[in-house]
């Protein structure tokens, strides 16, 4: 199985410099900037498509699904703050992911993953410098799939990393639409009152946004408040999570890995409290 059969390579030749490929990042970059998200549409090939969502499939039983009331920040309940701080502020989550190491190295998402050229040109869409651009090395989460079914839905929250590059394999039957804040706190300040704006449904920033099968997307999620809305039908929602952050050797906290995929490895608590920010994870 070649890169070529499962990306689009004529439409987005990743690792092939020319004008082809500035315009696609020229393109990306004027998204990223003015919203905190770009989507290359049709990024996969229909064969790519197929075989992401059979591998999915095989794996689907591997999922850990979890239910749960959640805040933005994953973090437990403070009493001590004001009731109407955003900390204080939880919804329900329902949602599963297939963790990292379900997928195996030869199968066509992390050939996808590593194919030629992917992670340099995912960084310089970015526009990150080589010394800060680092594939997570969260075993567990550098390369998983959410699969949700219906009912689901994963409400308000920031990611742990900084950078989170999807692709849309296969939707529900209906809902799944990916709503978000730009860039509505940064790495100094969490803006808690906007936060709370989006919270409560009062806010004029959040972005809707419909994904189909084969769709490439970047996104500053560690930024930029965001959820899934809840899902219709008996069709699982697939999407495929490349995550990269800005600093070598980071892995998720141990209570936020424990929440999403229902363990820990001894790397979580080895590198727990290494983070290179003091954003709330």
């Amino acid at each position: 199985m070649l890169a070529r059969d499962l990306i689009d390579l004529d439409r987005y030749p990743i690792a092939t410099p020319g004008p082809a490929r500035d315009a696609i990042l020229a393109e990306v970059r004027a998204g990223l900037a003015e919203r905190g998200c770009a989507v290359l549409k049709g990024f996969l090939t229909p064969q790519g498509i197929a075989e992401a969502v059979a591998e999915a499939d095989s794996v689907a039983d591997k999922s850990h699904s979890s239910h749960s009331r959640t805040n933005a920040y994953f973090t437990a309940e403070d009493t001590s703050l004001p009731p109407d701080d955003p900390r204080r502020q939880f919804f329900d989550r329902s949602n599963a992911f297939i963790p990292a190491d379900n997928f195996a190295p030869d199968g066509p998402l992390r050939r996808i993953h590593d194919s030629d050229g992917f992670d340099t040109f995912i960084r310089e869409c970015l526009q990150e410098p080589e010394d800060r651009f680092f594939r997570y090395a969260d075993p567990l989460a550098d390369m998983m799939v959410n699969a949700a079914e219906a009912g689901n839905g994963f409400p308000w929250h920031f990611d742990t990393n900084n950078f989170t590059v999807t692709l849309a394999l296969q939707n529900a039957d209906g809902g799944g639409a990916f709503e978000y804040a730009p860039m509505i706190r940064d790495s100094v300040d969490e803006h808690f009152g906007e936060v709370s704006k989006v919270l409560a449904g009062q806010s004029d920033r959040v972005v809707s946004l419909e994904l189909e099968p084969g769709d490439l997307q970047l996104f500053k999620g560690r930024y930029s408040l965001h959820r899934v809305a809840p899902l219709e039908g008996t069709t699982p929602r697939y999407v495929a999570i490349f995550s990269y952050v800005e600093a070598p050797d980071m892995v998720g906290s141990v209570e936020r890995t424990r929440q999403l995929y229902g363990r820990t490895l001894p790397i979580h608590h080895e590198r727990a409290g290494q983070r290179s920010d003091a954003l709330i994870d």
